[in-house]
């Protein structure tokens, strides 16, 4: 029995291997039609057409812009981006998935993303969960991906602030109020999670007037101590990359409603470690570590990162000395077979 049963998982593997193995000549962009007021939500998804060299924002990356879509393996991710970002910093773990066989829509999310940035921190976390799922539906209403993609098993991934949707579509609940208290206990440690880029701390004498002057705005927008929460029951397995945590309920986090995994790094400037990453996984035992990154910082996860990051941006978006770019493939690598593990894929027949 046990050579029958040793036999049987073999040849399951084999044939998961082979559903989604990569077999596309290139990887297509296009975007699909928003739901209510969102911005239009781009996809990279599997196609037979050759890629061509574009030039997309600040970069220029293999893609086949409006090609026609092929067949994968019938799962969509979909990945909520950082603070000020986009779908283009997420380009490398997108081939990936793409390769295994996923479809992958990032929504633009409104007031926190390039070129509507206006309200970044918890009035952008309030929405985002909801722009999430209407990126789901907003693909399955397509036409050509709609035939493509099953909806009832959808994967997430998020970065920073986007880590913070993960954990919210995963079944966490934060408050403002909670982001407050955090802040007024802990601003001197966290202050580049509490302030953004505003200003930095610099080890002077201001250093205390900005963080008085920091406290007197938060008080002002976020004393709601109202919950948080969202559910998508579409959503079957999360993944949060250096996540903004400290204004969850942890213990929301302690027994996830979904498998949830989450990659760390250890030198990162802009949400500290101890207040955030490290809390969730203290906080959840089944969480799995899909990766952690000790030389990283909080950029490592920006794949491609933006060239020419200058003053605070750059400071804490660039690699830290010592850190190497290679490892990032393996990183993707082990998000994909999280993905592959939790979601399965859908039988074409």
């Amino acid at each position: 029995m046990n050579v029958f049963l040793q036999s049987a998982r073999r040849l399951r593997a084999m044939l998961l291997a082979a559903l989604v193995a990569p077999a596309f000549a290139g990887i297509g962009l296009t975007t699909v039609e928003p739901i209510g007021q969102d911005h239009p939500v781009t996809v990279f998804y599997p196609t037979a057409a050759a890629d061509q060299m574009l030039r997309v924002g600040p970069f220029t990356l293999p893609l086949a812009r409006d090609a026609t879509p092929a067949r994968g393996n019938g799962r969509l991710i979909v990945i909520s981006h950082g603070s000020g970002g986009g779908p283009w910093v997420h380009a490398n773990l997108a081939r990936t998935l793409v390769d295994a066989g996923f479809v992958v829509a990032v929504p633009q999310h409104r007031g926190d993303s390039y070129g509507d940035d206006g309200t970044p921190g918890p009035d952008s976390w309030k929405l985002r969960p909801a722009e999430v799922s209407h990126a789901i539906d907003a693909v399955g209403r397509d036409a050509r991906f709609a035939p493509l993609v099953s909806l009832d098993r959808v994967g997430i991934y998020g970065m920073s602030a986007g880590g913070h949707t993960a954990l919210s579509m995963a079944g966490g609940s934060w408050s403002p109020g909670n982001f407050l208290r955090h802040c007024e206990a802990h601003i001197a440690e966290d202050f580049n999670a509490c302030v953004g880029l505003a200003t930095r701390q610099t080890g002077g004498v201001l250093d205390g007037l900005k963080r008085q002057i920091a406290l007197g705005v938060l008080r002002m927008k976020f004393d709601d101590d109202s919950l948080q929460v969202h559910n998508d029951a579409r959503v079957a397995a999360v993944v949060a990359s250096v996540p903004a945590a400290a204004d969850f309920d942890m213990t929301s986090l302690a027994a996830p409603r979904v498998p949830l995994g989450l990659v760390t790094a250890g030198h990162d400037a802009w949400l500290a470690p101890r207040f955030h990453s490290d809390r969730v996984l203290a906080a959840c035992k089944p969480c799995e570590h899909v990766a952690d990154l000790p030389t990283a910082g909080h950029g490592a996860l920006l794949s491609p990162l933006p060239p020419g990051l200058m003053g605070l941006a750059g400071d804490l978006l660039n690699d830290p000395p010592g850190f190497d770019r290679s490892v990032l493939p393996e990183v993707d690598r082990r998000i994909t077979a999280f993905f592959v593990k939790h979601l399965g894929v859908v039988d074409p027949s």
